[in-house]
């Protein structure tokens, strides 16, 4: 397929029904996105999630509203653990406050696909000097979960929201604390328009790393936890970018699996989840 006709298809895929159809046809009409990315784009408007729960009240979640967990179960999974143990009105129960985080794509010097990720101030007090996506809590003001994620990252790392292009929203993760977090996927077309712009009171380190290393059992360990009567893995990925030594962990770790899972369309090498009740 030809450059043009890649981006001819791009354009009439966006005239079809589908939230993303104006992001993927923006996408296209950029001329600065490569045919691959134009590829995952068409690729990935095409999910849908299953149907969000509703909201809660008033949770636990860290001093800033930030997400930082060892929990990293698909909400719809720890439902029906919690449905198994206490009964048909557990749904209701585990209705937690949302949140999102930003799964900010581009393609690398070799043609992968890679992703923005941060290191916590190591000045904060909670969770300090833990590698996250960026995102957090939802504000009242935010429409929806992209625009939370959005908001975040341009408040986090300082990127423009009109650089990047929605193109899916996954299934929301249940953290712990019971935070619905869910993962909002943007392509970044050109990488080099970004300029890093760490806020120093959240975060200390901006850096990226290939995504598909989140379905390899390279430089990969996990252990056992229990939560609510299910057994399940924490992952920990080991990731060295010259002299620094990166740990992907928890949350995080379980996010970038799925959406690891979703872009290259199979299954870790590894166990990744839980074992029945």
């Amino acid at each position: 397929m030809t450059w043009r006709s890649a981006l001819t298809r791009a354009s009439a895929m966006a005239a079809s029904a589908g939230p993303n159809q104006n992001a993927l046809s923006n996408l296209a009409a950029s001329g600065r996105s490569s045919h691959r990315l134009l590829r995952l784009a068409e690729q990935l408007r095409l999910y849908r999630p299953s149907p969000l729960s509703s909201d809660a009240d008033e949770t636990v979640v860290d001093d800033r509203g930030k997400v930082f967990s060892a929990m990293a179960l698909l909400e719809s999974a720890a439902a029906a653990a919690a449905a198994h143990l206490t009964g048909s009105g557990a749904t209701e129960k585990l209705a937690p406050k949302r949140a999102a985080v930003l799964v900010c794509l581009f393609e690398g010097d070799r043609g992968e696909f890679r992703v923005i990720l941060t290191k916590r101030s190591s000045n904060l007090s909670t969770h300090s000097g833990e590698v996250s996506l960026p995102g957090g809590k939802a504000d009242e003001g935010d429409a929806d979960d992209r625009e939370t994620a959005l908001r975040e990252a341009k408040e986090e790392i300082g990127l423009d929201p009109s650089l990047v292009t929605i193109v899916a929203v996954l299934e929301p993760f249940l953290s712990k604390h019971l935070l619905r977090v869910a993962p909002v996927i943007g392509i970044l077309p050109n990488k080099q328009a970004f300029r890093p712009a760490a806020n120093t009171s959240e975060v200390d380190e901006i850096f990226d790393v290939p995504l598909e290393m989140f379905l390899k059992d390279e430089n990969r360990r996990s252990e056992g936890r229990d939560w609510m009567g299910v057994n399940y893995l924490v992952h920990y990925f080991d990731y060295i970018a010259g002299n620094k030594k990166f740990v992907i962990w928890g949350l995080t770790a379980g996010i970038l699996i799925r959406v690891a899972s979703v872009v290259y369309r199979r299954p870790p090498s590894f166990i990744e989840q839980v074992s029945k009740l």
